[in-house]
C-alpha cells in the first residue's frame, strides 16, 4: 500500500460544492481506499492505495456520481509535496506565508513565458512545471493572480494550498 494525498479544487468555497468531510472519507473508503484521513474542510485526503492508476479519474468520478458536480482532483506523494516546498525559491518568512498552485499537468512553455514579466505590484510568483508559487502583500482574497487567473493563462487545471496545510498533509502521510 501506498500512501498518497488527494486535493479537491472548489470544495466547501463561498458556499457552493458543499461536502462534509465525514462523507468524503466514506466515498474513499467505498473506493477501497485505506487509511483514510481528512484535513480541513477544503479537499484534502490522504489515504492509502495498492494501485496508483487513474485514481484522480476515480475519485472525480465517484463524486459526480454521488453528489452531482465535477470537481478536479490532484493525487500527490508526500515525496512529490515535499520537493514542491523545497523547490520554492521565496525566503523563509515568505514561504510560510505563501500560497502553492499544484498544477495537473504541467503548462506549455509558451504559457509559463507569456506570463514571465506580468507584475501586480503587491502579487510576486514563481511558476514551474509542477506549481506556481505566489506572495500576496495584501491577502489572498481580492488577488488578482488566483487561482481561475493561472488556470485560464496556463492551461492547467491546479488547487491552491497555503504553506501549513502543505507541510501538515506530508506530516500525515
Amino acid at each position: 500500500m501506498k500512501r498518497y494525498i488527494a486535493l479537491l479544487r472548489g470544495i466547501n468555497v463561498g458556499g457552493h460544492k458543499k461536502l462534509k468531510m465525514t462523507d468524503l472519507k466514506l466515498l474513499f473508503e467505498d473506493l477501497g481506499f485505506e487509511n483514510v484521513s481528512t484535513y480541513i474542510q477544503s479537499g484534502n485526503v490522504v489515504f492509502s492505495a495498492k494501485d496508483g492508476e487513474n485514481l484522480e479519474a476515480k475519485i472525480s468520478k465517484e463524486i459526480e456520481k454521488r453528489f452531482g458536480w465535477e470537481v478536479s482532483v490532484l493525487v500527490k506523494t508526500a515525496h512529490e509535496l515535499t520537493k514542491i516546498l523545497k523547490d520554492c525559491l521565496f525566503d523563509k518568512a515568505k514561504k510560510a506565508e505563501a500560497y502553492f498552485m499544484l498544477l495537473a499537468t504541467p503548462p506549455k512553455t509558451e504559457f509559463m513565458e507569456a506570463l514571465a514579466n506580468l507584475s501586480y505590484p503587491e502579487e510576486e510568483f514563481v511558476i514551474t512545471p509542477e506549481c506556481v508559487y505566489i506572495s500576496y502583500k495584501n491577502g489572498a482574497g481580492k488577488a488578482k493572480l488566483n487561482n481561475n487567473f493561472f488556470e485560464k493563462k496556463l492551461q492547467v487545471a491546479a488547487t491552491t494550498r497555503n504553506y501549513r496545510t502543505l507541510a501538515k498533509l506530508i506530516e500525515m502521510a
